[in-house]
């Protein structure tokens, strides 16, 4: 394979049992290629989407972070563990066969709209330096103050007692682990996350996705530059401009767009993405307030 592969995205299901970063290995290994990374974790009790960025794509990834996202999950009411998943140790029972779907309903719609939530201790976030999940491990728990994370929708889909299947629609930063222990505190019997899929990262979707034996077979049929998607297919919600010749060659060589050139900001610090007149993604441009300038902030003339 190429030292200089094109920049693009894979879609891939990841299967259960394996990290993301297991999935990245494996890319690399059936590609050859150095520069691969993903655009957001799926815990190893999750499947589902996880998008692969290749070569330059991989300065794309903030992108796909900020996207919205949507799971299905299966919550089993009545047995809490210290992971909030169906891989920890079970540290407290409780009885929920007196649950109505009506009951898990109503307390699913505390977690709709702009809420707070406390991150699950098995976790990559870091305290004083430490990974949570490592300190977790040690025994060690320690705490963490609630986030602002916002969930567009949420819906109990299936109800078979004592488990609960739920589809949410949610923003960066949400935990599904969370939701289930959350979810079983509320109904005041505990619960855990028992099975995760993810079914939308970004621009990406499960029926759409490969699974890691057809993203190998690609890989040695010379294929696989057919699934790949453009780098800016993540950007689809910022507002797109054309570049003729002179402000192509201002932006390669990392030089701000003239005031001259009239392209109002819709915001301050507003980025917007650039195309030539071929329609080739060019890069993304940020718009310097105190300067009143459109300046470069990724370029990706050459591919």
């Amino acid at each position: 394979m190429s030292e200089q592969p094109p920049a693009g995205i894979l879609n891939i299901n990841k299967p259960y049992g394996i990290t993301s970063m297991d999935v990245v290995r494996r890319v690399k290994r059936a590609s050859g290629f150095k520069r691969v990374g993903h655009g957001g974790t799926l815990d190893p009790v999750a499947t589902g989407v996880i998008p692969v960025c290749i070569g330059q794509a991989t300065r794309m990834m903030e992108y796909m972070l900020d996207g919205s996202k949507k799971y299905r999950t299966t919550i089993t009411l009545g047995v809490t563990t210290d992971t909030y998943d169906s891989m920890g140790e079970i540290t407290e029972t409780a009885d929920a066969s007196h649950l109505t779907r009506e009951e898990v309903v109503s307390a699913l719609t505390q977690f709709l709209g702009e809420i707070q939530q406390v991150p699950p201790m098995y976790s990559a976030l870091k305290k004083d330096g430490k990974r949570l999940y490592d300190l977790a491990r040690q025994g060690i728990e320690v705490e963490r103050k609630p986030r602002p994370v916002v969930v567009h929708q949420i819906e109990l889909t299936e109800w078979n007692p004592p488990e609960a299947t739920v589809e949410v629609h949610c923003g960066r930063g949400f935990y599904m682990r969370s939701l289930a222990y959350d979810l079983g505190r509320a109904l005041r019997c505990g619960g855990h996350l028992r099975t995760l899929v993810r079914l939308k990262a970004s621009a990406f979707t499960l029926n759409e996705s490969l699974t890691l034996e057809e993203m190998e077979d690609s890989f040695a049929d010379g294929a696989w530059t057919e699934h790949l998607h453009s780098p800016d297919v993540v950007l689809g919600n910022m507002r797109a401009i054309i570049a003729g010749q002179r402000m192509q060659e201002l932006i390669k060589n990392g030089r701000p767009i003239p005031s001259s050139v009239r392209i109002p900001p819709n915001e301050p610090e507003e980025r917007c993405r650039v195309y030539g007149t071929d329609g080739s993604f060019l890069a993304i441009m940020k718009f310097d307030a105190d300067e009143a300038l459109w300046k470069a902030d990724k370029v990706f003339l050459g591919g």
